[in-house]
């Protein structure tokens, strides 16, 4: 594994500023990166609370990955990214500046040790029956990722296939897709999702504390095994447009519930239409 970035033809860091640029980016290619877009008090706060949310300090075990679904609710330094500019102007522009809800967040604790996560879509399609993932994730949400460590393909670093996030794209070359197009595996090999991490379309990417990973909601993305020594903290946030209508939802969780009276006055048009996370909800029909 190449210890520093492939090279692309076409430019995917960006300012925090250059709001076209990091849309057109993700429009053309499904992801962009937005370099130093949080100052470091705000990465320190979110480490924190993302240790606060998901260590264990009893565990000793190598490896160790635990997930916060609806980690917004818990955190209060990613809601107040709700009322912070510098990241809302680019939220705003990856939906054409049209009216948007909050989707959906998450925090990833990882410890060294951890393995290849595999190679999957975020998106997945919405036959019955399905979960919460079938109704968030199906909304043209693009994922707003915070490693606040830094990301690098030693230290579970997410490496990302630029181009696959339309309905057109056809798998890696010498690689089919697993059911419903959520993964994909070498071809004479078990249908099981890929676990490689070096073939030619594969994109590692290198960020820092404070940077931005943003990602098209069928991106293909996977993250490399961590062989470093700092547990990696990573957190996350989407949006999707208001008015989006669904044939069947989860009842609101109190926990959603709470988050939203919460929330000042100025926020609640982000918030009016949060659905919280249904955790083993499924459809009906």
């Amino acid at each position: 594994m190449s210890k520093t970035p492939k090279k692309l033809p076409y430019v995917y860091e960006f300012d925090k500023d250059d709001t076209e640029g990091i849309y057109k980016c993700n429009e053309l290619h499904g992801f962009a990166v937005v370099k130093g877009l949080l100052p470091q008090d705000i990465v320190d706060k979110l480490k924190a609370e993302v240790r606060r949310t998901l260590e264990d300090e009893s565990d000793s075990t190598p490896g160790t990955t635990r997930f916060a679904t609806s980690f917004i609710e818990q955190s209060p330094t990613l809601a107040d990214l709700l009322t912070y500019e510098p990241y809302m102007k680019i939220a705003r522009r990856l939906y054409g500046n049209e009216p948007i809800s909050l989707n959906r967040s998450a925090a990833i604790y990882k410890k060294p040790g951890a393995p290849v996560g595999a190679w999957h879509t975020d998106w997945q399609p919405r036959v019955h029956p399905y979960g919460v993932d079938g109704v968030l994730n199906t909304t043209g949400a693009n994922s707003n990722w915070f490693y606040l460590n830094g990301t690098h393909p030693d230290r579970a670093g997410i490496s990302i296939i630029p181009d696959s996030h339309t309905e057109e794209w056809e798998g890696p070359k010498g690689f089919e897709f697993t059911s419903r197009r959520k993964s994909f595996y070498r071809k004479g090999t078990e249908p099981e999702a890929c676990v490689e991490m070096d073939f030619d379309e594969a994109f590692s990417l290198f960020t820092d504390p404070g940077d931005m990973i943003v990602f098209a909601e069928r991106t293909y993305h996977g993250v490399h095994a961590h062989n470093g020594t700092e547990t990696r903290l990573s957190c996350a946030l989407s949006f999707r447009t208001k008015g989006q209508q669904f044939d069947e939802v989860w009842p609101l969780p109190e926990s959603a519930r709470t988050f939203i009276a919460n929330c000042p006055v100025g926020v609640k048009p982000l918030v009016e239409e949060y659905l919280g996370m249904g955790k083993s909800w499924s459809s009906t029909k």
